[in-house]
């Protein structure tokens, strides 16, 4: 009987070899370039990007194309939203942040708010609308670091907007949201075109136009075109461009439609509304330099998070065991208390104590604070004043912050929020030219600002009304709200080594710092930490609606075996699974040993890329 077992056991043990090969393939291939890659979260956007490198244009051109594509595909996002971005110029040799997120207008101040007894900013509709930044980000970008015209980089969107076949995850997006897009009069006549049939939105494949939206991308090619011959070098004209949008007849018809259906944006807003170009945080993790967008977003989050990790020997952990996963999600709650405490536009006081938070020894004050046996549910902000040889001004805040509140939606309706709207994009070439960019607002539902065809954003709602929420958060006129969004680079030996994006709302971060940890410590290809399974916490305060938080809450991956599970459950953790954790991540590395690019593109959404 034994011997008979044996050999069975033992070729069973030997079968199992080639399902852990395979296991190890990705859905989708790895992008091989010499010459160039583009990545996004649309086929059709990265065909934009493909096209300006087809006519000639460096990475950066390529990079405001697919910006532009994706705006008008609606890729959970549109040309009211903002754009952030990260942009390695090889002439300089360093990376450029910009700042491109529209700002609270006139009368958006907490009082008004409380007055119509709301908690934050509302989640939809003119009331939650920022200053539009991505027309902006788009041209500043383009002017002082592109090639090409504003004409070349704009023609994918102006053909798409005089109509392309619409994908269905917008159509379907379209038709779940018909009811409040009914509430908006200019968007409902774009958005449903069979208005009054029991499937209003457009059909996927059906020729889905936007003239309104193709007429003012015309207007601003009109601007550039008209100033060339005026004598304007191609910078000179992509800024008389930007102003007819800012401060032209554009405008005038953007505040318009947006006040007539109850918005505060004015002309004033628009005209003192300005791209910042910037300098990005930064921090060194076992020699790779690691860039991030400062505190009006929640970049620092990963640097911080790596400042703590690296007292870890997580190779001796073992991906994904209990232990792993463990030390992920108390890091990252503590990063993300932070976050959610001490996070604010920079250009606004009071000043946020970002030195205290990317130093090291607070990294190591942080990890003393972290119970290795069970999930801390309590884990709050901590104090990095005295890392910066300062007093904490806001202590009092500080010793009654709120670590839980009572749900006030249903889990479904949390998580829709947690993980709201967001592309990414990423284009690099030969020159050495890379480009990070994680741009979003203005999602369906979306109101569009009368006929201009854009979308207005919905960024107001991630401000606060309580300043002991976060003294650094609290709606202001002319202030930004502290945002999700947060594209990745990383050098190495003063070189690019990684350029990394996701969408994917609070969960962002938490996905990028799993992704950049999968290559530097457990050496998978960009393609496989794209693809791999992730953990996410619902622990931190969300930055959409009503903001709440799960305590304790974790998402992991099906594949998590029944003793990692039986741990974490020990442990305090409550569980949901999913086939997909990972979040759209897209990513580029750069192989200096062979002079090429590896471009991963993730295959948990529609994101595509291209590379030659």
């Amino acid at each position: 009987m034994s011997r008979s077992r044996i050999p069975v056991a033992v070729l069973l043990f030997v079968l199992s070899w080639p399902a852990v090969t395979v296991a190890q393939r990705t859905v989708k291939p790895v992008l091989h370039g010499r010459h160039w890659v583009a990545i996004t979260g649309k086929p059709l956007g990265a065909t934009a990007g493909a096209m300006m490198f087809a006519k000639g244009g460096n990475a950066v051109d390529a990079a405001c194309a697919m910006l532009g594509a994706t705006s008008t595909m609606w890729d959970v996002l549109s040309w009211g939203g903002e754009t952030q971005a990260l942009i390695y110029d090889p002439n300089a040799k360093k990376v450029i942040g910009i700042n491109a997120l529209g700002v609270a207008p006139t009368g958006a101040t907490a009082d008004f708010f409380r007055d119509k007894d709301m908690t934050y900013p509302p989640e939809f509709g003119p009331l939650s609308a920022v200053t539009p930044g991505t027309p902006g980000g788009l041209m500043v970008m383009l002017a002082e670091y592109g090639t090409l015209s504003l004409k070349d980089v704009l023609l994918p969107s102006i053909q798409m907007a005089e109509g392309y076949p619409i994908e269905a995850q917008a159509s379907r997006s379209i038709e779940g949201s018909k009811d409040r897009i009914k509430e908006w009069p200019y968007s409902r006549s774009v958005f449903l075109p069979h208005f009054g049939k029991e499937y209003e939105a457009p059909k996927a494949g059906e020729i889905f136009r936007q003239l309104d939206l193709a007429r003012t991308l015309r207007q601003l090619v009109e601007a550039e075109e008209a100033a060339l011959a005026a004598g304007k070098t191609r910078k000179e004209a992509i800024y008389i461009a930007y102003d007819r949008f800012y401060r032209g007849d554009i405008a005038e018809e953007l505040v318009r439609g947006t006040q007539e259906q109850g918005g505060l944006l004015t002309m004033e807003d628009l005209d003192r509304w300005q791209v910042y170009i910037e300098e990005p945080v930064m921090t060194n993790y076992k020699g790779i330099d690691v860039y991030k967008l400062t505190t009006w977003v929640q970049g620092p989050v990963m640097l911080q998070a790596l400042n703590m990790i690296e007292n870890l020997d997580l190779k001796a952990m073992g991906y994904n065991s209990a232990r792993y996963i463990h030390a992920l999600y108390q890091v990252m709650n503590l990063t993300f208390a932070d976050r959610d405490f001490y996070y604010g536009d920079p250009y606004f006081p009071p000043e946020e104590p970002i030195t205290g938070l990317l130093s090291k020894e607070y990294a190591k004050a942080r990890m003393a604070d972290i119970d290795w046996e069970r999930n801390d549910t309590a884990a709050g902000p901590g104090d990095p004043y005295p890392f910066q040889g300062e007093e904490n001004p806001f202590l009092d805040y500080l010793e009654n912050w709120t670590h839980s509140a009572e749900p006030v939606n249903s889990d479904a309706a949390y998580e829709e929020d947690f993980y709201a709207g967001t592309t990414s994009i990423q284009a690099a070439d030969a020159e050495g030219w890379v480009v990070s960019i994680t741009p979003s607002g203005g999602w369906i539902p979306a109101a569009i600002a009368g006929r201009t065809g854009i979308g207005l954003s919905q960024r107001m709602q991630s401000f606060v009304l309580d300043p002991a929420e976060n003294p650094f958060n609290v709606v202001v006129p002319g202030k930004r709200p502290r945002a999700t969004l947060t594209p990745g680079m990383a050098l190495k030996d003063g070189k690019p080594y990684l350029s990394f994006a996701v969408q994917g709302g609070d969960s962002q971060d938490q996905n990028l710092l799993q992704f950049f940890l999968n290559m530097v410590e457990f050496g998978m290809t960009v393609q496989q930490s794209v693809e791999a399974a992730n953990v996410n916490s619902f622990q931190l305060y969300g930055s959409f609606g009503e903001h709440e938080k799960r305590p304790g809450r974790i998402l992991l991956h099906d594949s998590v075996p029944p003793w990692v599970r039986s741990e974490l459950q020990e442990m305090g953790y409550r569980m949901q699974f999913s086939s997909r954790t990972s979040g759209p991540i897209n990513a580029i590395f750069f192989d200096r040993t062979h002079g090429t690019m590896w471009g991963g593109a993730s295959n948990h959404g529609e994101d595509y890329g291209i590379a030659w």
